[in-house]
């Protein structure tokens, strides 16, 4: 039976805050469903006091939603965290902290407009209306005088480097006197020696038995190098834990993948000219941040072809699609498609035929406020039949709706329908819908297509996307599920770094050499 947490203060850790050492830690046969997606199946894991443990596996495993389930974001439907060996309820990050364990998130969360000093009053429980700025500013320099990591107190967070901002958000658990850290991927915005310097200092807490650690991570350099144990999930389920002295990156890969996966069958028709469709020429491009996703990327994906991309989530693949979808500028190199420079202009993308299937379909492939028939006409809408002239006729549009959505099987009470309002399963058949219906595809992007989804609907995308690739369509598949792309495949590459690290044919793909490349050696 779960205990229920007694009122205290807000800002105290009640009787954790004044241990020295950090509490012992375990989920036990946790699970978690949304709906008809079991996103936790009776996983368990252990962090034991002092120690920096990493959670592995490969996107869309689970991890997020674990550690979401211990901070309080979620409420599981099965089983009990365990701290210091008692069963304890925790139902909000408030709870959480309670019992002495902070989160610090992949994207910063402190407010850029605000000192640091600022920033760290304001992420406590008890704040008040008035500050006594005089006491609260000797309290921070106390706390920052024994901190492992020295940030200018008045200095205003968004005048500071990616390395410092992420110190911060580290240095905010520590003042709320936090004992496990949870570390959502926490270098993915540094360079790799800020990420060894923020590391680094935190593996000192651990060691100094001031702290325990549980750090999400998709480097293995990373957790050979600062990390004690690890826990494996795959597809929602627990696949294996050790330590790290005794594993190999293989043996973590294979954790994270799975056994030794042949190609399934599928009926393709051979394509007997080869013909190049998409050509990438020493392809660079940059992240969000600056730092560089993309580092001359060579590639050339044929009519009748589907090319996959493999690879661990943040090594580039994003970026890729963003710059063939013409959502971000590459810095160099140049894209052909049909042997002509393509910048994914509205006027290129309709010229030569090109289509894609993003990923998160609703943030980047639909306007959620607008009608079914609305998004469904993106491509269209000033072209006739749907336009004469400048003037947009609804009335086709609705018409051409009506078509598609029976065609594609699209659950929607109406067309007018706001398509936010749809499932994500429907607002996938949307897009494939809108993306699909052409009378000629020339080139097919698709980024991630199934994920989230149902099997029915997987199995919908996948017979769609095979059958443009037999009508002669040039596929780029980029997922981040193995099986998909060992299923559909014709060739496959894997990209890690921002570099292709592997190709070979699907026939001919070495399981063991995939999953050296995809760990990044």
């Amino acid at each position: 039976m779960a205990e229920v947490i007694p009122s205290v203060h807000q800002g105290s850790v009640s009787e954790l805050d004044a241990a020295i050492a950090p509490p012992d830690l375990e989920v036990v046969n946790m699970s978690k469903r949304f709906g008809s997606l079991v996103a936790l199946d009776q996983v368990s894991l252990h962090v034991k006091p002092g120690t920096f443990h990493a959670l592995l596996g490969e996107n869309g495993a689970g991890k997020s939603t674990l550690v979401k389930c211990m901070m309080g974001f979620y409420r599981p439907d099965h089983g009990d965290i365990v701290i210091n060996k008692r069963s304890r309820t925790i139902a909000s990050p408030k709870d959480a902290h309670h019992y002495g364990i902070g989160m610090v998130y992949q994207h910063f969360t402190s407010v850029p407009a605000m000192t640091v000093a600022e920033n760290l009053v304001m992420s406590r429980f008890d704040t008040t209306t008035v500050i006594n700025w005089k006491q609260e500013m000797a309290a921070l320099q106390a706390f920052m005088a024994t901190a492992p990591f020295k940030l200018p107190l008045e200095t205003l967070v968004g005048q500071l480097a990616a390395g410092e901002k992420q110190k911060l958000e580290i240095l905010k658990q520590l003042y709320l006197h936090s004992k496990i850290l949870i570390l959502d991927e926490p270098t993915s915005v540094l360079t790799p020696s800020e990420a060894d310097e923020v590391l680094g200092l935190i593996r000192e807490q651990v060691t100094d038995g001031k702290l325990s650690v549980l750090i999400i991570s998709h480097k293995f350099r990373e957790v050979t190098s600062f990390c004690d144990e690890i826990t494996v999930l795959r597809k929602g389920k627990f696949a294996g834990t050790g330590r790290v002295e005794a594993l190999t990156v293989a043996d973590m890969a294979e954790m994270m993948m799975g056994e030794k996966r042949e190609p399934q069958p599928v009926e393709k028709v051979a394509t007997t000219e080869v013909v190049p469709v998409l050509q990438l020429h020493n392809l660079h491009a940059n992240k969000d941040n600056g730092l560089e996703a993309l580092h001359g990327v060579n590639l050339t994906v044929h009519q009748g072809e589907i090319v996959g991309i493999a690879g661990i989530s943040g090594n580039g693949q994003r970026e890729l699609v963003e710059v063939l979808a013409g959502q971000r500028s590459a810095t160099s190199g140049q894209v052909m498609v049909n042997g002509e420079p393509y910048a994914a202009t509205r006027k290129q993308i309709n010229q030569h035929r090109v289509f894609v299937l993003p990923e998160e379909p609703l943030k980047n492939a639909c306007v959620p406020h607008m009608s079914v028939a609305e998004n469904l006409a993106l491509r269209t809408f000033d072209r006739p039949p749907q336009a004469k002239g400048p003037m947009v006729l609804f009335a086709a549009i609705r018409q051409m709706a009506e078509q598609l959505i029976d065609t594609f099987k699209i659950k929607t009470p109406t067309p007018e329908t706001p398509v936010g309002n749809l499932s994500g399963g429907n607002v996938q058949r949307t897009v494939l819908a809108r993306e699909l219906s052409a009378d000629h595809i020339n080139l097919l992007i698709a980024a991630n297509p199934c994920f989230g989804l149902d099997f029915a609907m997987v199995d919908y995308i996948h017979g769609q996307i095979l059958s443009a690739r037999n009508r002669g369509v040039a596929v780029l598949l980029v997922s981040e599920d193995l099986d998909e792309l060992l299923k559909l495949s014709d060739r496959l590459i894997v990209i890690s770094g921002g570099k292709f690290a592997y190709e070979s044919a699907i026939a001919e793909a070495d399981f063991a050499a995939i999953s050296h490349a995809m760990a990044g050696h």
